[in-house]
């Protein structure tokens, strides 16, 4: 899909001068049930439906042109369809990512695409797209044709193959078109990554404006205006009159911006020259400015040295070929109006750029102003605020290092006391430990004494009952008493024994 001027793909027919085929237009509009009743047109006899289509800037160029489409009415694909499918009204909200992400899945195998305008229908546009197969167009149409283009719309995507296309008309200056023969020799750039558009490396998509970029490049542009010239595929909504709502033959306001119909119409714009003496109206259609005090056109508009109002420029005169005898000098007096409206032009850009600078040094200043006078005040509200804290928290750590000190001395205090009693009890161990070893010593004395006064004791019994069977015996044989040496008594032996009462009292 190229311009007029280059050279066309084997798909797509691009004659250099063409009249429209007759036909029906094909009605985006209508389902696929009432567009069967569109009458077919043939060509080799076969059916096909026309669409005219447009593309390009209508300020500066516009191409036109017509496809030729198989209908969409039957129920297999056509034999002799080519890889070259039409997406028919796709949204103009849709941007070009969008669309992209929509069929991301079958972007590898576009070689080209192109945007044009139905001629139909203005919130719509139409997509050409060639694939670099037939098998991947056909894929293309089976998976998104009724598709929709989101969940959130009605909208759905309506695709058709495409016969042939055929460029009916070009309408621009020269200079564009002689500028595109000329640059149609050498192979374009991308804009986005100064990459050349080759068909063999990536595929290329060509904008409502003309403007081809990479598909990859085009993608990551979510902004619905071209990248080049920011010509915008959704157009603005038409201006109306403010007070019959009428949209034909306005006329606006250059000084408050009133949209008001011209006097052929319902004359509201004339009315509000009367009404608010704002002389100067632009005409929406031709961009032209009419002066109602002087009743024509104003060409040039300057502002006035003496009140500063806007007034027009004098103008050689028109109403002869030749002109008149006050404009032979018409050369001279241009040259010398364009040095005085140059002058006039620079000391109003200077008076208005040091006016702008005055301005926003006024503005800077007050912000410095009201920067600094709000730092005070932060600092004034956020200092005290922060000394009684401070100061509160350094109340309560001499508290508490006061009650910790205090808590510390009465400690060692204790702590000597302790000490002491701690002395005194070792002290009083060590006297206990001697008295008991004391005791022990003397208690294992008195019982080794006892031990050995009851060895004696039984020694004695022993012997006093020896003598005792002598004395039998000697009663029955009495002999005489005087060599029997005499015996104590046993208890004079035994050592003396300290009463329990006493112990105890020791042992305290």
């Amino acid at each position: 899909m190229t311009s007029p001027s280059s050279s066309s793909s084997s798909a797509i027919a691009v004659p250099s001068s063409e009249t429209p085929l007759s036909g029906v237009d094909f009605d985006l509009s209508c389902s696929p049930s009432s567009s069967s009743m569109i009458p077919p047109n043939s060509i080799g006899g076969a059916a096909y439906q026309t669409l005219h289509f447009s593309s390009g800037n209508p300020r500066i160029e516009e191409t036109r042109g017509v496809m030729h489409l198989f209908p969409h009415d039957s129920q297999t694909p056509p034999v002799e369809r080519k890889p070259l499918v039409c997406v028919l009204g796709v949204p103009n909200h849709m941007t070009y990512a969008d669309f992209c992400q929509f069929c991301a899945s079958f972007l590898q195998h576009v070689s080209e695409m192109r945007i044009v305008r139905n001629d139909e229908m203005e919130d719509k546009y139409c997509i050409l797209i060639i694939f670099d197969e037939q098998n991947s167009a056909d894929g293309f149409y089976e998976y998104y044709n009724g598709r929709h283009f989101n969940s959130l719309e009605a909208e759905v995507c309506r695709i058709l193959y495409v016969v042939d296309v055929q460029y009916t008309g070009y309408k621009g200056s020269v200079e564009s078109s002689q500028s595109s023969g000329v640059s149609s020799s050498e192979q374009p750039w991308c804009p986005v990554c100064l990459e050349k558009l080759d068909l063999d490396t990536s595929g290329i998509l060509t904008t409502i404006c003309n403007h081809s970029f990479h598909i990859s490049c085009i993608s990551k542009w979510t902004d619905s205006s071209c990248p080049v010239c920011r010509y915008c595929q959704q157009q603005p909504e038409k201006s109306i009159c403010f007070v019959c709502q009428t949209s034909e033959n306005l006329w606006m306001c250059v000084i408050c911006g009133f949209v008001g119909c011209g006097r052929y119409k319902g004359g509201h714009a004339i009315l509000h020259w009367k009404d608010t003496q704002h002389c100067y109206a632009l005409e929406l259609e031709t961009q032209r400015v009419w002066d109602y005090a002087g009743d024509n056109y104003v060409h040039r508009l300057i502002q006035s040295k003496t009140d500063g109002k806007l007034v027009a420029l004098n103008t050689p005169c028109m109403q002869t070929k030749d002109g008149c005898e006050n404009c032979a000098d018409y050369g001279m007096n241009e040259a010398i109006l364009n040095s005085q409206i140059v002058n006039e032009y620079n000391e109003l850009l200077a008076t208005q750029l040091e006016n702008q600078k005055s301005y926003f040094e006024t503005l800077l200043q007050e912000v410095k102003e009201e920067t600094e006078r709000q730092i005070s005040e932060a600092i004034e509200n956020a200092i005290p605020g922060k000394v009684q804290k401070m100061q509160a928290r350094l109340d309560k750590c001499v508290t508490e290092k006061k009650f910790l000190d205090d808590l510390n001395e009465v400690l060692l205090k204790d702590q000597e006391v302790w000490k002491a009693k701690l002395r005194d009890i070792e002290e009083r161990e060590g006297k206990l430990l001697k008295a008991k070893d004391e005791k022990i010593r003397r208690l294992q004395d008195q019982l080794e004494n006892l031990m050995m006064s009851l060895e004696a004791g039984n020694t004695l019994e022993q012997l006093d009952i020896s003598d005792g069977v002598q004395e039998t015996g000697e009663s029955l044989n009495p002999k005489p008493e005087a060599n029997l040496p005499p015996v104590d008594p046993p208890e004079a032996n035994l050592p003396p024994v300290d009463p329990p009462e006493a112990a105890d009292n020791e042992s305290t």
